[in-house]
Formats: C-alpha cells, structure tokens, sequence
C-alpha cells in the first residue's frame, strides 16, 4: 500500500525568480524508509514540507500537482491542498533540523503532552502515549527536565517525542542531525532505525550523511536544481559514484575506498558498510 501519492508536483517560493520543486512524481510504501540526498537547494526541505500540508497551507506560492496521504490504519486519503495541517499531523509527522525551534515548553513531559492537549484527548490517554514516546525514544527519567538542558541528541529526541505521541503512521525527518555530534547522530538515526525496523513506522528521511542512507533505507532519491534525478535501491545508487560526486554529494568513505579497489580488481562488486569490505577482502568471491 502505499502511503504517500506524489504527482507531478511543483512549487515556487512567492517572489521567487525559480522553482523550488519541479514536476516531482514518487510513492512512498507503507513500512519502507526512503532516503533523500542531493546538494544543497535541491529542494529537499521544500518536498518535506509539502508531505504534511505546511506548503501550501501555511506557506504560500505557487503550488502545481498533488500530494495524497493514504492513512494505512482507516485508508483514508487525503489531499493535502484540501486538509488542515492539524488534521495532516496525526498521520505525518514532520521533524526539522533544528530541535531547538520545535522546543517550547518548560518540561520534557509538558513538551510532548502539548499537541496531545490540543486534540483534545483524555488525560488517561494524553499519560498513556506520554509514557510510551519517553519509552520508545530513551527519554524516561527525564521527564521534568528543562528542554534547553538537555544535549542536542536529546533536545532531537525529545522534538521526535512530541510528533510521536501524536501518533502519526509517517514520520519525516529533515536532516535531523545536521546540528548535533557524533554521539547525538548515533541518537537519533538508532531511533530512527528502531521505529522503522521494530515498529514498522515509515520514514522519510533527508540526510546528508548518506552512509547511513545507503546502508539502511530501502530505496534512495537523489535530487538536484528541485528534481529526481535518480531512485533506485542502495546498492544501485551506490554505483553512480561518479555522477553523485559531480552532483556535490559527499561519498562514505567505504564507498570511495571500494570503488577504488574495484578499478584495481581487487573487489567484483561495490560494498556499503565496513564489515562487507572486511569480510569480502577476506572471503574474495573469485
């Protein structure tokens, strides 16, 4: 089934000489992780904001297209031209780079309780999902924290917390650790990798640290000037080294080395993670 209808969709910024989307066409499934790559400006940003209705109904411009949202768990569709972002937000959740501009309240629990509030919930539910957020994302315990004390992996966590409770069956996620360290990226992309894997959430996910990308989602867009300019598996978009470096995007450096030894002979295929190049060098296939 899938989830998110993209059809020829394109958007221009009010007062904007260019288009910032240019007839874009994809689907999403339910349960699968897409990821997102490209330089910068190639309109990633602008496309996640269109899959939960912020463009066009909160930011205006011209807007050519469709966007459909199927909600797996009724099969409700809905065009997000047509649909408040209220009514978007309990089916997709849109997390951005910054946690500290979705940050607002005093408490790590009065943070995620807030959107549960204004939907007007039962208190025993508004506790029941608050429990389960600060469980799933590793944040019990934490719970009368003040936000801006936290660490930027956990102000990230805390910003997924909130849309979580809200139960939406979509999460996207615009390169949500873009701002933090190391140890706050590891956070972060291992909730994401466990709401996908063990909790079957989809997730579209913009990252310009494409060896995760490449390494754990199902399939992978590559975007450039506001278009798709490739969509493919991992492994198939991992064979384009040439053109992804042309178009800016920064290789892992397990890419770039197996590339390397594949001019060389040393490899028959490129690999994605250390420990396949470690095991291939070993275990040669010829």
């Amino acid at each position: 089934m899938n989830v998110i209808t993209v059809e020829d969709l394109s958007f221009k910024y009010r007062r904007a000489e260019r288009y910032s989307l240019r007839d874009v066409s994809f689907t999403v499934k339910e349960g699968e992780l897409l990821g997102i790559i490209g330089p910068s400006g190639s309109g990633k940003s602008t496309l996640c904001l269109t899959l939960n209705g912020v463009i066009p109904n909160s930011i205006r411009g011209e807007f050519k297209g469709d966007v459909i949202i199927r909600d797996p768990r009724t099969g409700e569709e809905f065009n997000t031209k047509e649909t408040p972002v209220a009514r978007l937000s309990t089916v997709v959740g849109l997390v951005l780079q910054n946690p500290e501009s979705q940050l607002f309240n005093m408490t790590v629990e009065e943070e995620i309780a807030f959107g549960l509030e204004n939907l007007g919930l039962e208190r025993n539910e508004i506790l029941r999902r608050l429990r389960w957020a600060l469980e799933v994302t590793g944040l019990k315990g934490l719970e009368k924290e003040f936000p801006p004390n936290l660490s930027g992996g956990q102000q990230q966590r805390l910003a997924i917390a909130a849309i979580l409770a809200m139960g939406p069956s979509v999460l996207v996620l615009d390169e949500p650790t873009s701002q933090l360290d190391p140890v706050g990226r590891k956070e972060v992309l291992g909730l994401v990798s466990l709401l996908n894997r063990e909790h079957g959430m989809t997730v579209v996910l913009v990252e310009h640290h494409t060896d995760y990308i490449l390494r754990y989602a199902d399939r992978v867009m590559v975007m450039t000037d506001g278009s798709i300019v490739m969509e493919g598996k991992p492994e198939e978009i991992a064979e384009e080294a040439e053109e992804l470096r042309r178009l800016g995007i920064k290789l892992p450096a397990v890419l770039e080395v197996s590339h390397e030894l594949r001019k060389r002979e040393l490899l028959d295929r490129v690999v994605l993670t250390p420990e396949e190049l470690l095991s291939t060098l070993k275990c040669p296939s010829r």
